[in-house]
């Protein structure tokens, strides 16, 4: 196997969640600021043209972040990152679902229809309008989340799982792009310290 690599928060948390796993790939760098990911031969191996991209052992092409890290993590057995019996695993995807409808979308979009308009602006459909609206979402999610981590340590409680390897690594991004996370929101901060803390986040920074 091997990853299709670049910037960006999406890569990131498969290859957290491949150190926290244990896990090491070879990588293809794709260069996204020039728009190799837009065009042939990478199209060939994920007609959504985004990253990552995992390369399986027979040929074929998993895209998205949560199908490769689920992918991975039943393929490398041991210290599960979804969850070991039927309910952590629903647990999990729960969560992780929360995570990217809720946070990771507007977060991501907020951003692309703003700061990274320049970047973006030929390879989607951006709306400009929508930039402040879909920030603002986002941090009325995250006070939401802020009252959910209460007396918890991660987002599954004492597990700490692929949801919080997610939103880790699109909050860390945020930070960087014009939208940190709310110093009043007290318990997700002290989770993000937490995550931030962890030999992986280091390690893919």
């Amino acid at each position: 196997m091997k990853l299709y690599n670049s910037i960006g928060p999406n890569p990131r948390v498969v290859k957290m969640f491949m150190q926290e796993k244990g896990i090491e790939l070879p990588m293809v760098e794709v260069d996204l600021m020039q728009g190799e990911n837009r065009k042939e031969p990478y199209l060939a191996r994920n007609p959504a043209g985004q990253l990552p991209a995992l390369e399986l052992d027979d040929g074929s092409y998993l895209a998205e972040i949560t199908a490769i890290c689920e992918y991975l993590d039943e393929k490398y057995p041991g210290g599960s990152l979804i969850g070991t019996t039927p309910e952590e695993r629903a647990e999990t995807r729960m969560w992780t679902r929360r995570v990217d409808l809720n946070v990771c979308e507007p977060l991501a979009n907020g951003f692309r229809f703003s700061e990274g308009l320049p970047l973006f602006k030929d390879r989607m459909r951006c709306l400009p309008e929508a930039a402040d609206g879909l920030k603002a979402i986002a941090q009325d999610k995250l006070a939401w989340f802020d009252k959910l981590m209460a007396g918890k340590d991660y987002l599954a409680g004492k597990r700490m799982t692929l949801a919080d390897i997610l939103l880790f690594g699109f909050l860390d991004f945020g930070a960087a792009v014009g939208q940190p996370l709310n110093p009043e929101f007290k318990n997700l901060g002290a989770w993000f310290e937490r995550m931030k803390g962890r030999a992986s986040a280091a390690a893919t920074a």
